[in-house]
């Protein structure tokens, strides 16, 4: 998936797959309800069976359907707090940037990892079971660590996700 990919991987030269209309309802409905039965997502299409899992397959095999997940509750699985940590990495990092974004995406806690423009060079998206949890992963994880220069920790109230597909 695009967001998994190494931010010091080369971005594909190829173009990407052409997408009809119906290509696009279909990415549409899967963004929405990504566990839709195929016979149910072809009828909102308003196509065969066999043509929607035609097209479904060819979207993955394509990459434009970079796979399916669980979104799970945070509160249910004990980890209520979460947070966004800026990080911003050393010169002396800055050449092994792509290891250390992948040792980030692999720390407990850790939801997401963003390479992102500006003062800092990452934003990570953690979630924690308390303060005092989180505090502890911020120190000895990141803190330190002699590859982080700085971090800044901002505490989220409140998550809305995005419900709008892209396509």
């Amino acid at each position: 998936m695009a967001a998994d990919r190494d931010p010091n991987a080369q971005i594909p030269q190829s173009p990407p797959p052409e997408l009809d209309a119906v290509d696009r309802h279909i990415l549409r409905e899967l963004a929405t309800q990504a566990r839709i039965t195929n016979a149910e997502l072809a009828t909102r299409v308003g196509v065969a069976a066999s043509t929607c899992l035609l097209r479904v397959r060819r979207l993955e095999s394509a990459g434009v359907i970079g796979g399916y997940r669980a979104e799970l509750s945070l509160d249910a699985v004990g980890l209520p707090l979460q947070a966004l940590v800026a990080v911003r990495i050393s010169q002396h990092a800055r050449a092994e940037i792509g290891r250390f974004a992948e040792r980030l995406a692999n720390l407990p806690g850790v939801l997401g990892v963003f390479f992102v423009s500006g003062d800092n060079d990452f934003s990570v998206h953690v979630a924690a079971a308390t303060p005092e949890r989180l505090r502890d992963f911020v120190v000895e994880n990141l803190s330190a660590s002699r590859d982080v220069a700085s971090t800044q920790t901002s505490l989220i109230f409140e998550h809305q996700r995005g419900r709008a597909p892209l396509v």
